[in-house]
């Protein structure tokens, strides 16, 4: 099983600090969402993972060898990104045959099933297709790569919903078959919370959060009531967001709870509210 190690990896664009001493250990069967505003870093980190960047410094490690300029490392990893790097007057199928050539793992007898579940014809021309269908395109050939690292960079674009809730599914069937390490990398956070299992956050080129999902959404918690009661509340606590409307107060509270939180809620006659990954991320990310 592949492991993939981000080691300490900096990288400066002039003055711009694009990451800074990031560190992460990716594991497989993990689908794991990479999260942060435009401008914080994600793309740059798949990047220099896949070697279109060079880091200033640290390193990538893919199963304890290094992915620069590593042809074996670099072969494990498939890479959607927003570029097509295909000649645009190829075909979709020609497209696939490639493919093959430089992935044997790849499935061509899947990527056929799912051209008929997405209703592309391979006989298209790559320059011919909507922005849509370009992703759909994309999102085939990660999916049917047959690779143990696949990196999804924005995978959604321009899809419908029914186009989105179908990757979304296949996605999950393809790891429950295969032990794979998926990282997405989306705005669309609302949408994909229920299908990721683990969540990085980047602010400003750094690691501000990485942990299971499920444990970050019990640590969250939104706590309203009279405004008074929320500040005594809340006190020494980690308060990530605050709304007054007159005497009334909500504070989202990002910390584990104890039994003696739980009295104290109930004393005080508080409500209390899971907050969603999206929230979350919105408040850890606010300047």
């Amino acid at each position: 099983m592949s492991r993939i190690e981000v080691k300490n990896v900096s990288k400066n664009f002039g003055e711009t600090k694009a990451l800074h001493n990031v560190s992460l250990t990716l594991l497989p069967n993990k689908i794991y969402g990479l999260l942060g505003r435009n401008g914080a870093g994600k793309t740059t980190l798949l990047n220099i993972i896949t070697n279109k960047l060079l880091a200033d410094s640290g390193e990538i490690l893919v199963d304890g060898e290094t992915a620069l300029e590593n042809d074996n490392a670099q072969s494990k990893i498939f890479h959607m990104a927003d570029k097509n790097l295909y000649p645009v007057e190829m075909k979709v199928k020609e497209a696939l045959f490639w493919t093959k050539e430089f992935y044997p793992g790849f499935d061509m007898t899947y990527a056929g099933v799912l051209l008929e579940k997405f209703a592309l014809n391979p006989a298209k021309k790559i320059i011919k297709l909507s922005t849509g269908y370009n992703t759909i395109f994309k999102l085939i050939l990660a999916l049917a790569s047959g690779v143990p690292v696949i990196l999804f960079d924005e995978p959604v674009l321009g899809l419908d919903a029914n186009h989105r809730e179908l990757f979304y599914k296949e996605l999950i069937a393809r790891c429950s078959e295969q032990p794979q390490i998926i990282v997405v990398s989306t705005h669309l956070i609302a949408e994909i919370a229920n299908i990721l299992e683990e969540v990085i956050i980047i602010k400003n080129g750094e690691i501000i959060l990485a942990r299971p999902v499920e444990e970050v959404l019990q640590m969250a918690h939104t706590v309203s009531g009279e405004a008074g009661k929320v500040d005594q509340y809340t006190r020494g606590k980690n308060v990530i967001h605050e709304e007054t409307m007159g005497k009334y107060k909500a504070a989202t509270v990002y910390q584990k709870r104890d039994s003696a939180d739980k009295e104290a809620l109930s004393r005080a006659e508080l409500e209390i509210t899971p907050a969603g990954l999206q929230e979350l991320f919105i408040n850890l990310t606010n300047s």
